[in-house]
């Protein structure tokens, strides 16, 4: 798996780029700035396969519609999230205005799916609610991956303060995590990288 970093948006949510094999790559949270995307998947001649949506929160959809619009693929994103994802619940001016949705897509709901295969890459969901309803985050088992959305950050862990968050609900979604390997790399929605064994560590969240 090759995994390329695009921070983009007002608040530098992270784009990750998992590569796999014949040149497809999974888009994960295409945030805003659709042009440094669509850059980022000319430069490496990458297909993309599908978009993984860790959550519905603006700031980490808000550009589907554009690169969708280039590079058609499914869409993966919780049937909790995807009901208010792209209508005027999901706002917040003057930053973010309602998202738009993709055009034709295929939405696959992660409510109903477990595990699957794109770019030649296992996955497997992890229904991870307390900053959204539908909240997940997506593990590739063989290669010890986590893409955790606004779940688990290095050193800390996504609010709950905002519309569908719950505090005890978060607590028991990394209740989940920490059943991971220690050695599973971690690449969150905001701030660095880290993995799971640090955070054992270091989080207080995870104490």
């Amino acid at each position: 798996m090759q995994i390329e970093q695009v921070v983009v948006g007002a608040f530098e949510v992270n784009c990750w780029l998992a590569g796999g094999c014949n040149n497809q790559v999974i888009v994960i949270d295409p945030g805003d700035d659709p042009d440094l995307i669509i850059g980022a998947l000319q430069e490496k001649n990458w297909s993309v396969a599908a978009y993984f949506m860790t959550h519905a929160h603006m700031d980490h959809i808000n550009a589907l519609y554009a690169v969708h619009k280039q590079h058609p693929a499914p869409v993966a994103i919780h049937g909790s999230d995807l009901k208010w994802a792209f209508t005027r619940q999901n706002t917040l001016p003057p930053f973010f205005l309602q998202p738009p949705q993709a055009p034709a897509a295929e939405f696959i709901d992660l409510a109903e799916t477990t595990s699957g295969t794109h770019a030649g890459l296992d996955w497997q969901i992890i229904h991870t609610p307390g900053h959204t309803p539908g909240g997940v985050c997506f593990f590739f088992p063989q290669e010890n991956v986590l893409f955790s959305g606004d779940t688990l950050f290095a050193g800390s862990v996504g609010r709950t303060d905002l519309p569908g968050g719950h505090t005890q609900t978060l607590t028991a979604s990394l209740k989940k995590l920490l059943e991971l390997p220690d050695i599973t790399r971690v690449y969150p929605g905001h701030g660095p990288s880290t993995n799971l064994a640090n955070e054992k560590r270091r989080n207080p969240f995870l104490a």
